[in-house]
């Protein structure tokens, strides 16, 4: 159970309100502040849907003490009064963050630490101001985060050691899983592996290869059933008689003539407008919130069965 001091959650979109369900879940009383008042009216209702969801996976118990601990402030100055931990999930620009940063930065508790969501934007862009910003750093999850545990810690170059070592042990004790890097790189790990996949699935659809059903489906229906357990380094390690170095030793020249030179680069208009066409008509635009729930009722699922055959940290 969390000590006396609350969570402030600043930005409660999708993001956002699932990291105070992650929180509350955990036993932390969780404040949680957008500046949007729409947002703020259905941060609670949208909980207590979620957690049905999550009670069905065998995620979470007592739906009603963990939707009691979760309280709507409507100022910045509420949510952050006595926080501890702040976790910032507001838009993705460099604008947006300084200018919540600098807002945290000038009411946040003495000692307070705050991990911003940013999935790709280095610390070092939006916390150089700030009076305190030895206690930013990033704290990127997945979406949706009470669903997929990875979080990344990226600390800024002038982020204290104690704080990143903070955030790890705290992300650990709400069930989440820390990676911490030493240092900053834009897109970190996570969007830097995914980005090398997307690129080259890019590549294959607009030179005609395959499309985007069949190239989907090799995901989901082949790597993607090993990685959801084990990642790439182990899944070559498995994949050779005498491990990983037998593996680099089979088939490194192989990997190494499939790198195109030149790289790819961004993804023209003509091949993105041809990808949608095909994905609204596997699922009309109306149809993508339902498609969301299905994705998250798959997950939970597949949390559960991870969990049940201790296949989580």
């Amino acid at each position: 159970m969390s000590g006396p001091h609350p969570v402030a959650i600043v930005g409660a979109g999708l993001v956002g309100s699932g990291w105070a369900l992650v929180f509350a879940r955990a036993g932390y009383r969780v404040r949680a502040y957008d500046p949007s008042a729409e947002i703020r009216g259905r941060i609670l209702t949208w909980a207590k849907q979620s957690l049905d969801d999550l009670v069905d996976a065998g995620l979470a118990e007592d739906p009603d003490a963990i939707v009691s601990r979760i309280t709507v402030h409507d100022t910045l100055e509420e949510a952050l009064a006595d926080a501890f931990y702040i976790q910032e999930s507001v838009f993705e620009t460099v604008p947006a963050k300084t200018e919540v940063s600098l807002a945290i930065d000038a009411l946040m508790a003495p000692g307070a630490v705050v991990g911003s969501s940013s999935s790709g934007i280095p610390a070092s862009k939006f916390t150089e101001a700030c009076v305190n910003r030895s206690r930013f750093l990033v704290a990127h999850p997945v979406n949706p985060p009470h669903l997929v545990p990875v979080v990344e810690l990226v600390p800024a170059p002038w982020t204290a050691p104690e704080a990143m070592e903070m955030v790890a042990d705290l992300m650990k004790a709400v069930g989440q899983v820390p990676v911490s890097l030493t240092r900053e790189i834009d897109g970190f790990v996570l969007n830097r592996l995914q980005g090398v996949l997307l690129n080259e699935a890019w590549a294959l659809y607009s030179d005609g290869i395959a499309s985007l059903a069949d190239i989907d489906a090799t995901i989901a229906h082949g790597l993607g059933l090993r990685w959801s357990f084990m990642g790439p380094f182990e899944t070559i390690d498995l994949n050779a008689p005498g491990g990983i170095e037998d593996y680099a030793a089979r088939l490194r020249g192989l990997y190494a003539g499939m790198v195109r030179t030149p790289p790819p680069g961004p993804w023209s208009d003509a091949v993105i407008a041809k990808a949608t066409a095909e994905r609204r008509a596997a699922v009309p635009a109306s149809g993508l919130a339902d498609r969301r729930a299905w994705r998250d009722a798959i997950l939970g699922r597949l949390a559960s069965f991870k969990k049940s055959n201790r296949l989580a940290n």
